[in-house]
């Protein structure tokens, strides 16, 4: 019963956004408050700025100034960054010292929702970051994937494919932000352990494979002979939220934190899933 309580909620948190800043940001209330006074918040699940497009952002803000104000709350010694950490940037690019803002009333518990809000309705987000701010919200909220998918309006199979993300190796993950991969071949690459997603990567940028055959080359990869097919093994392993791999003829699961770990015994006794 509970976790359908915070499910709930956190429906109405993202289903009604709108009204949520309309009642809780009075967007009429614009001032101009130094750069230097705002610190961001560390909620704040995006990690990856393309350092061309702030400094197209930078451009405009120097000819057209901020159209857009940023969102801060009244913090200890200054304000914290609510929402617009792009614009922010981008504004200490152009050389602005004050920058127009609303100063929000917002309760110190909502700081991290607002954060996911703000990153999970964009439409620019990178692959990894979405999947961060997913890999959140279901912990935040003890709620299943597919509870989530009918809260954010995605398919189950969006939702954990997006999850899947998060297996990738760092080197991975680091082809995948820079645009060497798609977010398709990350998908296929998920399944393997870090060695066989480096050397992947690699084939994939020099020999320009397509997803299709990323997955063909994986398949063979995944089914040396004389061994068994733990494809789908792993793969339902994976729709569970467990970071697994598959390493020639066994699976390796890898965790985090002990919750992570209770987590997993739990779903071995029948009692619950991620």
């Amino acid at each position: 019963m509970a976790k359908r309580r915070l499910g709930r909620g956190l429906e109405e948190i993202l289903g009604e956004v709108a009204q949520a800043y309309e009642r809780e940001i009075p967007q009429n209330e614009v001032v101009e408050i130094e750069i230097d006074a705002i610190r961001k918040n560390p909620y704040q699940p995006r990690k990856h700025f393309d350092p061309v497009a702030l400094q197209e952002l930078a451009e405009s803000i120097k000819s057209h100034g901020l159209l857009q104000p940023i969102v801060v709350i009244e913090d200890l010694d200054g304000f914290m960054l609510i929402a617009g950490e792009r614009r922010l940037r981008a504004s200490k690019m152009a050389g602005l010292t004050k920058i127009k803002a609303v100063v929000a009333k917002i309760d110190r518990h909502r700081y991290r929702e607002f954060a996911l809000i703000e990153n999970i309705q964009r439409e620019d987000l990178t692959p990894l970051e979405l999947a961060r701010s997913y890999k959140e919200l279901i912990h935040e909220y003890g709620i299943t994937h597919e509870e989530l998918a009918n809260i954010v309006k995605k398919s189950r199979t969006h939702i954990t494919n997006t999850l899947r993300l998060l297996n990738l190796s760092p080197y991975a993950q680091e082809a995948l932000n820079e645009g060497k991969i798609s977010a398709g071949h990350a998908k296929v690459l998920a399944s393997l352990g870090d060695q066989e997603q480096a050397a992947m990567v690699d084939r994939i940028v020099q020999e320009r494979l397509s997803v299709r055959e990323v997955e063909r080359l994986s398949r063979q990869r995944q089914e040396p002979r004389g061994s068994f097919d733990l494809g789908p093994v792993v793969q339902e392993l994976q729709d569970l939220g467990l970071r697994a791999t598959r390493r020639g003829n066994r699976v390796a699961i890898e965790f985090t934190n002990s919750n992570e770990v209770r987590r997993f015994l739990q779903i071995l006794a029948g009692d619950g899933e991620l």
